[in-house]
């Protein structure tokens, strides 16, 4: 190293020359190192504080309970300060079943709709859009449900899709295109959350016998 054969006085001017040529751009780093571990200290402080915030209003809708107009005050509120937080989201499909039960179909499907378009947790999201296509199908709204469900988006929950589009195509008149929904929807997914019996119910009633359903669930099986 060229440093070895330098005198102690000609290494300290050396590196003099060195600080006087970078101290800038040294100097500089830091400053925003230190800026942006700021930043990332109060963005996670916000976040937190931003949470807490949208967990006490999702407490106060739950206290509201049956009372109406209280609970539609803190949704509401829920909605203008935390649109896209997940205490809102729950909410809304707290207050969507709340329409249902009272048969407002119309007012569950926009909770329902809004969670479909905005969750950021998709696995919810499909949980909405399941929903939302039950309220379409009492209001009679078969080919939207089609549009709604698309199966080969819905991964883990294709099977669920599947059995809803036959329950949309059975109301609808279509008993060929039910039976193609429940068959494969028992053969899309063996691991699914479904209830396999019901599924297999559904399929005789759309006219497939007992003995033709059961190679259809032993090659969902394998």
């Amino acid at each position: 190293m060229v440093e070895d054969y330098l005198s102690d006085r000609e290494q300290e001017e050396a590196l003099r020359r060195w600080w006087q040529e970078n101290w800038r751009w040294i100097l500089g780093g830091i400053a925003l190192g230190l800026a942006l571990l700021a930043a990332w200290y109060y963005w996670q402080h916000y976040k937190t504080q931003q949470a807490h915030q949208a967990s006490a209003m999702f407490a106060e809708y739950q206290a509201a309970g049956a009372d109406e107009a209280a609970a539609q005050s803190a949704l509401d509120r829920l909605i203008a300060e935390h649109p896209k937080s997940a205490y809102t989201a729950h909410a809304r499909l707290d207050q969507a079943k709340k329409h249902v039960d009272a048969q407002r179909y119309d007012e569950a499907a926009a909770q329902l709709r809004a969670v479909a378009d905005t969750s950021k947790d998709d696995e919810l999201a499909w949980i909405a859009r399941l929903r939302l296509a039950r309220v379409l199908i009492q209001q009679g709204k078969h080919d939207e449900v089609l549009s709604l469900l698309k199966p080969e988006k819905a991964g883990a929950f294709a099977a669920r899709v599947r059995e809803v589009r036959g329950d949309a195509l059975f109301a609808k008149g279509d008993t060929e295109g039910a039976r193609a929904e429940y068959a494969a929807a028992l053969a899309a997914n063996p691991d699914a959350q479904t209830d396999r019996q019901l599924l297999e119910m559904k399929l005789q009633q759309v006219g497939e016998g007992a003995q033709s359903s059961a190679p259809t669930a032993a090659a969902a099986v394998e």
